[in-house]
């Protein structure tokens, strides 16, 4: 019997060994599992930093998917909505399960967080005022004509968060979208509208929890989609794909003084080979990394449109040379320390 318990002992500190030494370094493109060892299922994400932890918050995309009958503009592919995951890290590399932030409704088909309903690309602030959690995200229908914004809100982290409900920005169609809270504690909310073809970002209320009538029409009539908004040395930067649908194309980035400033669209961030697609992939959000002045991590989905259970996650470096935000692949890097 002693043997036995020494054997399993041995087996699964070999099992920790390896999982340890597999989450050593993140491989953009391959399965990224946490430290329970279940693969990381946060689609479309962003991550917050807050108390010397990160907390990595994404779509659920989980069992069948299928095509939606009846649209024929695009190629709708999509899983019943399970919600908001929540995952953990104090190193970006080894990630704890937190649990479901935020759960869809399974009774009320009328909510906006039913599972037949649409709920993506979730981001989540801290507010200093009223020291609550706020969750924006994308909520919509199935054919994708509700076009409306969501939020929740909670007083951790990891949630759970309570849906407070869904509008219209303005009385404007708001889609892919993610949220920037500057270093004056004003909060912006960013997301395709006018049919994906105009780029609005939208200055929040100081609760985080409302739109203001204050924003900002950009890259008008420019075709662009998941939007990832960061600052570095007092300029802000946007970095946005075309729109066409599930397949990867060529980001683009734009630049400002201020986000309800003028911007600038430029160039392509990417280099070096299928930067013209963005290594496959979809921006979702960039992260600084904590205590690094030149340091961010451009996140980005690589979407698997007839299995979205196994689309992948690609995490690469971005840094700053002459200037400008450069991206460039790595099978294997770790953040910088």
């Amino acid at each position: 019997m002693k043997k036995r318990f020494l054997l399993l002992g041995l087996l699964s500190a070999s099992f920790l060994f390896l999982h340890a030494q597999q989450n050593a370094m993140i491989r953009p493109g391959e399965i990224w599992k946490d430290i329970d060892g279940n693969p990381i299922n946060a689609h479309g994400g962003g991550v917050l930093f807050h108390n010397n932890t990160y907390y990595w918050f994404g779509e659920i995309k989980k069992g069948k998917t299928w095509r939606v009958p009846g649209v024929t503009s695009w190629e709708d592919y999509r899983v019943d909505a399970s919600g908001i995951s929540c995952y953990s890290s104090k190193d970006l590399l080894h990630w704890k399960y937190e649990g479901i932030a935020l759960s869809p409704d399974k009774k009320n088909s009328t909510s906006d967080i039913h599972y037949t309903k649409v709920i993506e690309r979730p981001k989540v602030i801290y507010n200093d005022k009223t020291k609550k959690f706020v969750m924006w995200m994308h909520i919509d229908k199935d054919d994708y004509g509700y076009a409306h914004a969501g939020v929740a809100i909670s007083d951790k982290p990891e949630g759970p968060y309570r849906y407070l409900g869904s509008e219209q920005p303005n009385g404007q169609m708001s889609r892919d979208m993610t949220l920037f809270k500057d270093d004056d504690g004003k909060a912006y909310h960013i997301y395709s509208s006018e049919s994906n073809q105009t780029m609005h970002i939208c200055l929040l209320s100081d609760d985080y929890l409302k739109p203001t009538a204050t924003y900002k029409r950009i890259l008008v009539n420019a075709n662009r989609e998941a939007p990832a908004l960061f600052k570095y040395k007092g300029k802000y930067y946007l970095i946005t794909s075309l729109c066409t649908g599930w397949d990867p194309n060529k980001a683009l980035y734009a630049e400002a003084d201020h986000p309800l400033g003028e911007w600038k669209q430029l160039d392509n961030p990417c280099v070096g080979p299928d930067a013209d697609i963005t290594y496959h992939a979809q921006s979702t959000y960039v992260l600084p990394v904590e205590g690094k002045n030149n340091s961010f991590i451009f996140m980005a989905d690589r979407w698997n449109k007839t299995d979205l259970e196994d689309s992948r996650y690609i995490w690469l470096p971005l840094v700053f040379k002459d200037n400008k935000p450069v991206i460039e692949w790595k099978d294997q890097w770790t953040p910088a320390k």
